[in-house]
């Protein structure tokens, strides 16, 4: 059986049980929509957050971002694995304790203002749109590859189903179908690195094998990987090159806006007690710990194998003739995501640090959906990766697009414009404002600001920015009143969006940028570390506006009193 007729049997096999359970699931009520019911198993709801949060960034981009960046991009891993901690810890409970189905909810209630909770939405759509944006670039660079069309195609297709099942089956369909997806992005991820780990080094643990010897060279993996970049021009894979500033606040910027983000915090609210949100988020944490544990050797040992496939007898010996290269390298360049110019025309694919030499331009996202053919491991594995890299993008943004369809038809339009709309009434709104939102991101996926792991980065700081700030102090802080909400968010919010505009082009339209990450307008801080600084700007305006202004009434004081002790939520309610 040929490779192409492997994957769509494989892929086709897990979208048919995704579209089965969201039939079965189909949401009935806007409870059902919201928040599944209320109803979901700890474990259960665990999985599904481990889905929901491990997204293309994790799955598809991470690695490939770590493995050309070494130790610098180990942010990444630390700010969202730090970040998740942090949410459980100190949001999720006291959220769930609140009861409300959606963050702009909580906003608007705590800080007793309509207003509060409009800009809350304004904030968690811009964050959300932003990181489906990361997501649908991730889809179409999986289905470009291994449906063997263009890159723009695998997009719309990708779109295509996750519209069928999250419109059809709302938080309900969503939460069992990211139970089915994790199943199977974390036996894809897991698979190829324990092959991979026992070809370079014997050890069948990848994370053992990233620190064990090298069966090539005898010497640890991570020396000999230092080697070969170095007789490349390439710097070392485990020296910090980027400023301690930066690296500070990009970390400081992924775990806040991990603990800011919608889309995973609405995942509490699914379960039935406080004490199930603290046990689900556990499970969640495990879960997550399976693929974040492997990421690292995944990346060094895919940069090592890519090294040994352009230079077969080592790197002080001669590349790979390109006429000489392996269907994988074909394969990929079908897609645009692997290009090779011979600018000195030797027919040789001289890959080195170099721009002006380097002849072999390789995209971030494709390194873990490439790795199994790199290191030529069987179809079936091959195939099995191409199913975990599109159910890690699918899960994420149907998880991001429940948010937004909630902020939208519950917040703005039943909680401020029409607040007499039918349940009918209002599960359609969320309806459309959902397809909406996948027609938007489609489009902006098209042409994202960065490779998917970057471009959730962004998302990442924008959520910093605004909402966290806003649901620490909500928890937090019984000074803080609607005025210095609003103005703190709105603060944080607009400071980091014009940074990032003024880094990856105005509402990310290519060439209208006026800066670069590699110079940056502010010492050495990037776009995608400037949300921590937005975050540190919206803590400061919320402080001094509300010493400025009105006290808290008693009653909203008292409020804050009892969602600290995250005992006796009854269920989730929203109506």
């Amino acid at each position: 059986m040929d490779q192409f007729t492997l994957n769509l049997l494989v892929v086709g096999a897990t979208f048919a049980l995704y579209f089965g359970i969201a039939i079965w699931a189909r949401a009935g009520s806007t409870a059902e929509f919201y928040a599944a019911g209320g109803g979901v198993h700890p474990v259960l709801n665990g999985m599904a957050t481990g889905a929901d949060w491990m997204s293309a960034a994790s799955f598809i981009s991470m690695a490939g971002i770590i493995a050309f960046g070494g130790y610098d991009t180990s942010a990444y891993l630390m700010g969202w694995t730090g970040g998740y901690v942090l949410l459980a810890m100190l949001l999720a409970p006291y959220l769930r304790k609140f009861g409300k189905f959606t963050v702009p909810e909580f906003i608007g209630d705590r800080f007793y203002s309509g207003t509060a909770r409009v800009i809350a939405v304004i904030c968690l759509l811009i964050a959300s749109i932003t990181y489906v944006i990361g997501q649908m670039s991730g889809v179409g660079v999986a289905f470009s590859r291994f449906l063997e069309v263009e890159a723009s195609t695998g997009l719309f297709i990708g779109a295509a189903v996750v519209f069928a099942y999250a419109v059809l089956g709302g938080m309900k369909g969503i939460t069992y179908t990211q139970v089915a997806q994790y199943v199977v992005l974390i036996i894809a991820y897991t698979i190829p690195a324990i092959f991979i780990s026992l070809n370079l080094t014997g050890n069948p643990i990848p994370a053992l094998g990233l620190f064990a010897d090298a069966k090539s060279t005898g010497e640890p993996l991570l020396t000999t990987l230092n080697g070969m970049l170095a007789d490349l021009g390439f710097s070392s894979y485990t020296q910090q090159s980027d400023t301690t500033l930066n690296m500070f606040l990009f970390t400081l910027s992924l775990m806040i806006g991990t603990a800011g983000l919608p889309h995973v915090i609405v995942r509490f609210f699914t379960v039935p007690k406080v004490s199930d949100a603290r046990s689900s988020a556990g499970w969640a944490l495990v879960f997550i710990a399976l693929l974040y544990l492997t990421a690292p050797a995944v990346a060094a040992m895919a940069r090592i194998n890519l090294v040994n496939t352009v230079y077969p007898e080592g790197t002080t010996a001669a590349p790979l003739a390109y006429e000489a290269r392996p269907d994988w390298v074909k394969n990929w360049e079908k897609t645009g995501l692997l290009k090779f110019e011979d600018k000195n025309g030797d027919g040789l694919i001289n890959y080195v640090a170099s721009k002006d030499a380097n002849e072999l331009d390789v995209n971030r996202d494709i390194i873990t959906l490439a790795n199994p053919e790199i290191a030529d491991l069987p179809g079936w594995v091959i195939a099995l990766v191409a199913a975990g890299g599109l159910a890690a993008a699918l899960s994420t943004a149907a998880g991001l697009l429940m948010a937004i369809s909630s902020a939208v038809s519950h917040d703005l339009i039943k909680g401020q414009i029409n607040p007499g709309i039918s349940e009918k009434g209002e599960l359609l709104a969320a309806r459309v404002s959902m397809a909406v939102a996948i027609v938007l991101a489609t489009y902006l996926g098209l042409n994202p600001p960065g490779f998917a792991a970057q471009t959730v980065a962004l998302a990442f700081g924008l959520a910093a920015s605004s909402i966290f700030p806003a649901l620490m102090m909500g928890i937090f802080s019984k000074r803080v009143n609607s005025k210095g909400a609003v103005m703190g968010m709105l603060a944080g919010l607009l400071t980091t969006l014009v940074y990032i505009f003024l880094h990856k082009g105005w509402f990310f339209v290519a060439g209208t940028n006026s800066f670069t990450d590699a110079d940056p307008l502010f010492l050495s801080i990037k776009s995608t570390s400037f949300g921590a600084i937005g975050a540190m700007i919206n803590f400061a305006v919320a402080y001094f506006v509300s010493n400025a202004t009105d006290d808290v009434p008693a009653d909203v004081q008292e409020l804050v009193e009892s969602i600290r002790i995250p005992k006796g939520a009854g269920a989730a309610t929203g109506h």
